[in-house]
């Protein structure tokens, strides 16, 4: 079950909703996991409001792009090894956790990256979402690990490799 809550009125104009249903749905197809049997709450915030919680939880007072809480700890022991699959409780359903997700910060790096909006926001679910997994890019191993899967699912939702840099129109075309 998917719990999108708006704090911010420019998230309704942008989408969300299907925006998240794609990103979330291809990473929960890419392991196997059903969207209908997985729990998890987006909170679609201002910078304001992210800053508060990544000052709150992660001691940084300052804006963010995502924030996630995973349910259960999934991680794995050793850099660049699987976490654990999460297991459904005993009425079926797998808790994954929660995602904020902030506009602002969001509209500036899609401009700064000559990405689009759209593309951008699935990028940082797919991220959020796989942090809800058990993935993390602290380590090397793990990072390039997060990375690759992140390149891999966008491209099944047709969005090129976010991390390949785009520097915009040619200035002399």
């Amino acid at each position: 079950m998917l719990d999108i809550e708006c704090e911010d009125a420019r998230w309704q104009a942008a989408d969300l909703e299907r925006l998240v249903a794609e990103a979330a749905g291809a990473v929960l197809v890419h392991f196997g996991l059903d969207l209908g049997e997985c729990e998890f709450a987006v909170l679609a915030c201002s910078d304001a409001r992210i800053a508060e919680l990544n000052a709150e939880f992660r001691d940084k007072p300052k804006p963010t792009n995502v924030l996630s809480w995973p349910a259960e700890e999934l991680s794995a022991a050793e850099d660049g090894g699987s976490p654990q699959k999460p297991e459904p409780d005993f009425t079926g359903e797998c808790a994954l956790g929660d995602i904020a997700i902030a506009y602002e910060t969001c509209a500036r790096e899609a401009e700064e990256a000559h990405k689009s909006f759209a593309d951008h926001v699935r990028h940082l679910v797919v991220h959020g979402m796989l942090h809800l997994l058990g993935y993390d890019h602290i380590r090397d191993k793990d990072a390039t690990l997060m990375e690759s899967l992140e390149v891999e699912i966008l491209g099944k939702l047709g969005i090129k490799d976010p991390y390949i840099l785009d520097e915009g129109p040619d200035p002399g075309s």
